[in-house]
């Protein structure tokens, strides 16, 4: 992929993080070119005498503070030594190369007033898989995610830690491993790599990707689980749907009948005219997740396509702007949004497992689809509970970050968005959302099992994918594995659940 005049959508940047793509800088001329005049606008400008943020002030409330041109090379290292604070679970490996994918992306606009040795160093290292072990905690998302990317700097200039193809390493090794020095920044270099939202932005693209396969498994689940309790497949009809026509909750009805098997030969006789919400309404809770994800994508892609530090360099005037492009709001918005349309997702699936193991709701299945046909078996009664403490949890992160904005130092970030806060809410909500809608398969398999009628071809090839991962349960045993292998398929994209 080449970087530079192009931005990337989210399945590209995810591509390059899988390792799936290699990254190069554009070589036309005229953008080289570009680069090169943004660089040399900057140095005009401090070298000439005018303030410029980060190289001869201070960095946030320590605006005020003139550097003497003397210490203005120590500048850069000490950004990111100041910076090295961070804290909790370290991102996995695709999160990082999105990071770096990320970031390379954003100063390859070349509005940044970097070097192209800068640029060329990133590209090296995702090609590589030279990645840095990045701390999740310690941003407020604005400036950016100065303290997580500060990891990605280190790197850059061989301190702290790496992972070179999976395995970590010191930074200095791994860089030594590739024939690599360490590069020593120049002012602006390491404020341009730290000060922007590439963290909280690396994070949203997985989950809206993993929150795509959720909305499909849960329309596939609430076909089955219609087809299992003899739901009414009129509540689906496109009709309706034309009659409040949102994009989301049309294409939710649509995958839900394609999975009954529309068109085909008729379905059982409903148990009633009318559903219980839980399966009536599906499309339209669905359709808010599908809706929000379409919103989450438009605000994610403009981001990518973003140059989000501070200060810009304008090449063709030479201007040195100092704005605000590093505060994450809009990907907080993204991810506060995403997050509560995915609990309402796993609350909706939670529902439809309580209704499809009660003897009164389920259209005249077993209780707790026990098919042992003995009193000290218990079916899923216990997957029932899991469901609803999962759900429960779920709805609980769904509180937006973005209300949480704190004034920090010393009052300069005054304002702040929480954009990284949300993005690992989102993550969390997701995973929880998909371990939901792995209980939901299990136990709408489980009922499909114990009907043993012929099955529509979609949901026929769904319930044998999970049939090869987890037998039906005859007997009381245990059952987290099971979880753990549909989860496994979900997240490698091999169950069928049919095409967004």
């Amino acid at each position: 992929m080449r970087v530079g005049r192009e931005p990337a959508t989210i399945e590209r940047v995810l591509a390059v993080a899988r390792g799936e793509l290699a990254v190069c800088l554009d070589d036309d001329p005229g953008y080289r070119q570009r680069l090169r005049r943004s660089r040399e606008a900057l140095i005009r400008a401090y070298t000439g005498g005018a303030p410029v943020y980060g190289v001869t002030t201070g960095v946030g409330s320590s605006i005020g503070m003139a550097v003497p041109e003397g210490e203005r090379a120590q500048m850069p290292l000490n950004l990111v030594r100041m910076h090295g604070c961070g804290t909790g679970r370290i991102l996995d490996e695709t999160e990082a190369a999105a990071v770096v994918a990320i970031r390379l992306g954003a100063l390859a606009r070349g509005y940044s007033g970097v070097r192209e040795q800068v640029l060329e160093r990133l590209c090296a290292l995702l090609n590589a898989r030279l990645l840095p072990r990045v701390p999740e905690e310690g941003s407020v998302g604005a400036s950016g995610d100065l303290t997580p990317l500060s990891y990605l700097a280190a790197l850059v200039v061989g301190e702290r830690e790496a992972t070179l193809g999976g395995v970590p390493v010191p930074a200095e090794e791994g860089l030594a491993a590739l024939g690599l020095e360490p590069l020593v920044l120049e002012p602006k270099e390491s404020l341009a790599l730290m000060n922007g939202t590439s963290v909280m932005t690396a994070i949203a693209c997985a989950a809206w990707e993993r929150g795509c396969r959720v909305a499909r498994l849960a329309a596939a689940v609430t076909a089955a689980i219609s087809r299992a309790v003899r739901g009414n497949p009129a509540h689906f009809d496109p009709r309706i749907f034309e009659l409040k026509p949102h994009p989301g909750a049309r294409r939710a009805a649509a995958w839900i009948r394609h999975d009954l098997g529309e068109g085909l030969e008729p379905g059982p006789t409903p148990a009633r005219l009318q559903d219980r919400y839980s399966l009536r309404c599906a499309p339209h809770a669905i359709g808010v997740l599908v809706d929000a994800l379409a919103e989450s994508r438009r605000i994610l892609e403009i981001e990518l396509g973003s140059v989000d530090d501070n200060p810009l360099v304008d090449p063709e005037s030479g201007e040195v702007l100092h704005g605000g492009n590093f505060y994450g709001g809009h990907v907080c918005l993204a991810m506060d949004s995403l997050k509560a349309a995915l609990a309402s997702v796993a609350d909706l699936l939670d529902r439809q497992v309580v209704l499809l193991c009660g003897a009164d709701t389920n259209g005249g299945l077993p209780a707790d689809l026990v098919a042992a046909g003995s009193a000290s078996h218990h079916g899923m009664k216990a997957m029932q509970i899991s469901a609803s403490a999962l759900a429960a949890e779920a709805a609980k992160l769904t509180l937006p970050a973005s209300a949480f904005s704190r004034s920090t130092e010393g009052h300069n970030q005054d304002k702040v968005s929480m954009g990284t806060i949300a993005a690992r809410d989102c993550r969390r909500v997701v995973e929880l959302c998909e371990t939901v809608g792995a209980i939901a398969l299990l136990a709408a398999c489980q009922a499909l099992d114990l009907r043993d009628e012929p099955k529509p071809a979609r949901l026929a090839a769904l319930h044998q994918a999970v049939r090869k991962a987890a037998a039906m349960l005859v007997e009381d045993r245990r059952q987290d594995r099971d979880i753990e292998h549909l989860l496994a398929l979900l997240r490698q994209g091999s169950l069928p659940l049919g095409p967004w």
